[in-house]
């Protein structure tokens, strides 16, 4: 290894190499369990205080778009408002109706939180960074992430109340519909990577053609596979314009509505612990997870490029949420087995395409790159403009006239 590529892969690699000189300096029947403790403890310190600071670039960024201040009390600039806000729901008096089932009424924002911490275990975090590498890695995310939906369903029915049960039941209707799109554009990645593990996956896209990265977002398939996923992901976690299963207006707050103190901040917590998590998978699955756009930066730490892409996505997040208002219940339910589920087996088509299609073509490399990326757009293209055009046929749109007092 070079004098210039040490110090970087140092760098990379100090809480790898953190990890075992502490295991190594643990008496011999201690070290597997001081090994566990040390890959599940910085997931569980990490992961909250990324939501912590989210929170409050979330409420400064809606302030922004929303032309008001956000926090500005609580420490300078309002950097402090987290921990007011965990002081707050500590102290706040926990208070379950008389009729509710208090077991399933407590477990449920803990099988809640539980699922979402266990999603982080297949993540590749930074090269040699995941806490579980499974073969199955994918397969796992989608599996534990089904369990929210039976937290969500312990959440309203054992609250006793008409409101909290018709939310988990909208918020169940929601997730099932946009998972099945979510998982479909995941297939892509899994047919042209050959393997459901997530760090295979990763592996594969970090390669470079010249300085450009082989990310299966630079691809046609890639491409639409990506906004298809991060749309699912946005309704599968209950982001806005997606909110529907919290309807303050219609159901007054969903599922939790029966719930204070700590148990709504574990809510809250899982709420946007799922977000890193399927934003982590989006990243792991069409972003080259750890891996550098371009070779020349490959010297900045893996971990560095993983949590840099995962906070590109946050500030998406929070710009769609100041943006674009809330949809209809038919209009959710219409757009996911609609649009994007016919969408995402399209993709799956133009990624079989893609795979078999020859990258040279009369000993031009280049030129049979573009042919195939040419082919293998015109394949999303084709079906999109088709469906769109039938989807909007149907729909009666007249002339927005506006009327003023006088």
């Amino acid at each position: 290894m070079s004098v210039a590529v040490a110090p970087a892969f140092a760098a990379d690699q100090i809480f790898v190499a953190l990890k075992y000189w502490l295991v190594l300096h643990t008496p011999g029947p201690f070290q597997t369990l001081v090994s566990i403790l040390l890959t599940i403890i910085p997931i569980i310190v990490v992961f909250p205080a990324l939501f912590a600071v989210t929170t409050v670039l979330e409420r400064k960024g809606l302030g922004r778009i929303q032309n008001r201040y956000g926090p500005n009390r609580v420490g300078p600039w309002g950097v402090f408002q987290p921990l007011a806000d965990a002081v707050k729901s500590l102290t706040k008096e926990d208070i379950v109706p008389r009729s509710a089932d208090h077991v399933v009424h407590y477990l449920a924002p803990l099988v809640l939180v539980a699922t979402a911490f266990l999603a982080f275990a297949v993540l590749p975090i930074g090269r040699n960074m995941t806490a579980v590498n499974l073969d199955a890695g994918v397969l796992f995310f989608f599996a534990i992430g089904a369990a929210t939906e039976l937290a969500v369903f312990m959440a309203g029915w054992s609250s006793r109340n008409k409101y909290s049960l018709l939310g988990a039941m909208r918020a169940i209707a929601q997730m099932i519909s946009y998972e099945i799109p979510l998982i479909l554009s995941s297939v892509a990645v899994i047919m042209i990577s050959g393997t459901l593990s997530t760090t295979r996956i990763v592996d594969e896209q970090a390669h470079y053609t010249g300085t450009v990265a082989h990310w299966n977002v630079f691809t046609p398939w890639g491409l639409a596979g990506f906004i298809l996923f991060m749309i699912a992901a946005t309704a599968e976690t209950n982001r806005s314009p997606f909110d529907l299963p919290e309807g303050e207006s219609e159901i007054i707050a969903g599922y939790f509505i029966e719930y204070s103190g700590f148990k709504f901040a574990l809510f809250f917590l899982a709420e946007y612990l799922e977000m890193f998590a399927v934003s982590g998978l989006g990243i792991t699955l069409f972003l080259g997870g750890w891996s550098s756009p371009f070779s020349f930066l490959a010297w900045i730490p893996s971990w560095i490029w993983f949590f840099g892409k995962l906070l590109a996505l946050i500030v998406g997040f929070i710009w769609v949420r100041g943006t674009l208002p809330r949809l209809r219940m038919d209009q959710l339910m219409n757009f996911a087995w609609k649009f994007m589920l016919p969408m995402t087996l399209v993709v799956i088509v133009s990624a079989g395409v893609w795979r078999f299609l020859p990258a040279g073509v009369a000993g031009s490399a280049a030129l049979g790159g573009v042919i195939r990326w040419l082919v293998c757009a015109l394949v999303v293209a084709g079906p999109y403009i088709a469906l769109a055009r039938v989807l909007e046929r149907g729909r009666k749109i007249e002339k927005r006239t506006y009327r003023y007092a006088e």
